[in-house]
């Protein structure tokens, strides 16, 4: 039997979960820089207002990464299962590309220059 308890607290889920997804719409941050990642180490670290092309090959793999009207594909790579390339365009902040079997992360991130704030974390080990 549901009790009206559990109705209260099922409208409480709910509402949180739809502010959680407004918040999420409405309030994304454009980020500025796009942080290239290879093989745990930054590979560079671009502006995203400026088009450019980025060749990434180690270890006999290769990644073709397109800079393009503030927005960042993965256009080609070597690795079989090509999720990295139909992953499709990313351009606001916490968005990201990965390439697992090459080891490759595309990110988004609000750099230093970016008004809304923040910069370029990297962790190295």
């Amino acid at each position: 039997m549901i009790k009206k308890a559990d109705i209260v607290l099922f409208l409480c889920i709910v509402v949180f979960g739809l502010a959680i997804s407004w918040h999420a719409a409405f309030f994304d941050r454009q980020g500025n820089e796009v942080v290239v990642t290879a093989g745990g180490q930054v590979f560079g670290v671009y502006p995203l207002a400026e088009d450019r092309e980025i060749e990434v090959t180690q270890s006999g793999h290769s990644n073709h990464i397109t800079i393009k009207d503030g927005k960042v594909s993965m256009t080609s790579s070597t690795c079989k299962n090509q999720v990295c390339v139909q992953t499709g365009t990313i351009s606001h902040t916490k968005d990201s590309i990965a390439c697992l079997p090459n080891r490759v992360i595309v990110e988004i991130k609000a750099g230093k220059n970016n008004p809304e704030g923040g910069d370029v974390d990297v962790i190295s080990g």
